[in-house]
């Protein structure tokens, strides 16, 4: 899945290329892509035609585009494959083509949402007054708003008695963060996954956001990570920060700080990668 990394490189490229304009048709090719959206893909179609799309926003994983003067956004679930893609009209459709959407102008480019497996989609949602989709307004803040609240997030952690890692993939308590950046954040901070969050000390866990943030932004810089050609901007590129990646996907390999082979663990239907060595594990968990 897109963690925050990928999704805020797609917003940068709907920004430039899609702020501003105005939708002249909406063409549904696959209902599955409007399954979210209650009215089906004609009613989605006839209710943004003559909208202007706004400045696209994003809190975590999650990407929408508001619609100008109004209450309303488009959500885009991107799911395990789902691609936003900004071409030109007359460029040839995509295998997996779901969802057109054109311009009343003379860019000559619209609006794809591809998607192979058909587990994303778009839909259209009323905005809380916080001007999120109605449907995201439980998600919380990402480690990249100005807005993050360490403390809460510091004591929610105490409270919730858990594992540091279930902690970062909970996108109540911090949102944007899976299982690459969690492993790689971990890695940074010589935290097993594991690490129960009762036990975590202040410092440490301000320490492990720094760390978050780090990876967060080392991705951004490179367009996120890429290990195939599913997540890619609006152009149609891929990202290449797993090139940088100490821990994630790394079995068997030496770690970067001592030596020691990665290993990688079966953890909640995903795996986790970590360093023994540097990453002792908590008596508990070993």
């Amino acid at each position: 899945m897109p963690e925050l990394p990928e999704v805020e490189v797609v917003r940068r490229g709907l920004e430039r290329w899609v702020a501003g304009r105005t939708i002249e048709t909406v063409e549904v090719l696959h209902p599955r892509a409007v399954r979210r959206h209650p009215g089906g893909g004609a009613d989605f179609a006839a209710r943004l035609r003559g909208e202007t799309v706004g400045v696209p926003r994003r809190r975590g994983k999650y990407l929408w585009l508001p619609l100008a003067g109004r209450d309303l956004s488009v959500l885009g679930h991107l799911g395990m494959s789902g691609q936003l893609l900004v071409q030109p009209q007359d460029a040839p459709d995509e295998k997996h083509l779901r969802i057109r959407v054109r311009f009343d102008d003379d860019a000559g480019t619209e609006l794809r949402f591809v998607d192979q497996r058909t587990f994303g989609g778009l839909s259209l949602h009323e905005n809380t007054t916080d001007g999120l989709p109605d449907v995201i307004a439980h998600i919380a803040r990402d480690p990249l708003d100005p807005l993050f609240d360490e403390v809460s997030y510091h004591l929610a952690l105490r409270a919730r008695r858990t594992t540091v890692k279930r902690a970062l993939l909970d996108q109540s308590l911090i949102s944007g963060v899976g299982n690459i950046y969690a492993d790689e954040a971990l890695w940074r901070a010589k935290l097993h996954y594991e690490r129960p969050t009762a036990n975590l000390t202040r410092p440490r866990s301000t320490e492990l956001l720094g760390h978050v943030r780090d990876v967060m932004n080392a991705a951004l810089a490179v367009g996120g990570t890429s290990f195939d050609s599913l997540y890619v901007n609006v152009n149609g590129e891929s990202g290449y920060f797993d090139r940088a990646l100490d821990a994630y996907g790394r079995e068997d390999e030496p770690c970067r700080r001592c030596g020691t082979p990665i290993r990688r663990r079966p953890w909640m239907n995903r795996s986790s990668y970590f360093c023994p060595r540097c990453q002792r594990p908590p008596r508990a968990a070993s």
